[in-house]
């Protein structure tokens, strides 16, 4: 119940994000080019969260090597999967920001492509958990793999600041009005509570499935008795 409330607030709050930034950033007179569009107070909140989701894949796969349990895995796969769609609306939004600013879909810089990189990464560490079938196995593997992908992350924040031959950096340091601000903000803020409420809601279900392929087994067991 819990869960289904954070849900509806949280699709509520990202609503009320997307419908601020296309009705006070077009308003806003003192903004950039670049944060003048309102593509641009979607991109760095979902940007956030995505890289936050594979930090989280990063400290469930230490965790998970520690005590082995599969709660663990859960958590992490399920980080996994939302950082990994997260990442796809990170490269869709930028992508069209990108030809909105500068007139091109894509440009192979360190910051694209390493985002891109990070993307295959995590989308090569589902194709190693549908390969490997033993549950402790996989999740053995898929810890290492999601420990060892992490890197790729701080390699994307310092792009950042690092490449600015097409994507600037630090833009979202230099918002001077209290309109872009607050929209930011909300952005980050509704996006993050979405990805919470969603992992949440995965997490059940997970669990569900667990214990309904436990009842599966002791029936089998009994059967074969």
């Amino acid at each position: 119940m819990r869960t289904k409330i954070l849900l509806f607030l949280s699709a509520i709050l990202v609503i009320a994000a997307i419908l601020m930034d296309f009705l006070i950033i077009p308003s806003s007179t003192g903004s950039t080019a670049m944060q003048h569009n309102p593509v641009f107070y979607l991109h760095i909140p979902v940007a956030w969260v995505a890289l936050g989701g594979f930090l989280i894949v990063f400290f469930a796969s230490i965790a998970y090597l520690k005590t082995r349990r599969l709660f663990w895995d859960m958590v992490g796969s399920t980080a996994a999967e939302l950082g990994l769609i997260f990442t796809t609306l990170f490269l869709l939004t930028g992508s069209i920001w990108g030809k909105a600013e500068w007139g091109v879909w894509w440009t192979w810089e360190a910051r694209l492509t390493s985002s891109l990189v990070l993307w295959i990464i995590y989308a090569g560490y589902f194709l190693l958990r549908a390969y490997i079938t033993a549950p402790e196995q996989r999740a053995r593997f898929a810890a290492v793999f999601g420990i060892i992908g992490f890197v790729d992350v701080p390699i994307v924040i310092l792009t950042l600041f690092v490449s600015r031959r097409v994507h600037p950096g630090g833009v979202a340091f230099e918002l001077n009005e209290p309109g872009m601000i607050i929209t930011l903000v909300t952005g980050v803020f509704a996006f993050s509570l979405l990805f919470l409420a969603l992992m949440f809601f995965r997490l059940h279900l997970k669990e569900d499935e667990a214990k309904i392929a436990q009842l599966k087994e002791l029936k089998r067991e009994e059967k074969d008795a």
